[in-house]
This record gives structure tokens, sequence and C-alpha cells, in this order.
């Protein structure tokens, strides 16, 4: 498995935090837990790098976070899509769709 460059990473990680969460609603460790698994490894997200993401969806109306207890009587923050996220998702896996095309036509990089 090849890790990936952190420019890349950024930059793929709206669509990623999206995608997951199209499935339902989940809290920090478990977006960045899926993330990783569905990704094979490639992309890995510590919770300092991913709470900022999700904070700055939040303020673009595309995430909403209500605080929930877990059955241990710990509380944390559980995330989900709202209206506006959902729709964020098409868009963005065609620019996606559109950028892995163009990069194979100028590097020979096949499709994902």
């Amino acid at each position: 498995m090849t890790t990936l460059d952190p420019v890349i990473k950024r930059g793929s990680a709206e669509l990623a935090l999206l995608a997951v969460l199209a499935d339902g609603p989940l809290h920090g460790y478990e977006i960045a837990r899926r993330i990783e698994d569905r990704s094979g490894g490639a992309l890995r997200f510590t919770l300092a790098s991913l709470y900022p993401l999700l904070y700055r969806l939040e303020a673009r109306g595309w995430l909403k976070a209500t605080w929930q207890t877990t059955s241990g009587g710990r509380r944390r923050r559980c995330y989900r899509l709202t209206s506006t996220g959902r729709k964020q998702i098409a868009p963005l896996r065609q620019e996606w769709r559109a950028f892995f095309r163009a990069l194979n036509r100028i590097a020979g990089v096949a499709d994902a």
C-alpha cells in the first residue's frame, strides 16, 4: 500500500468524509476508522486533522453535530449529513472523476 502525500489527502478529505457519512451518523473516531478501512489504509486521518475539517463542514452547513452519551456515560459528538451536505456528494464525485480522467490522459494513470 502506498501512503498518499498530505496535499492529496487534504484535497480528497471532503469527499471521503461526506461519502462515509452518507451511510449514517458517526462520531469522529468512527469516521476516521471507516475512511481508513474503505481506503485500504491509504487515507488515514488523526483526530487532530479530522476535527478541523468536521468543524469547517459544519460551519458551511454540510454537517450537523449533536452530543450523544454512550452507555458508559461518556459524551461524544455525532455528525450527520444535512440535506445541503448530501447535495455536495454528486458534484464532488464528478469533479474527482474528471480529475482522474485528465490525469490518466496526461500520465497514463488508470482510474481508481
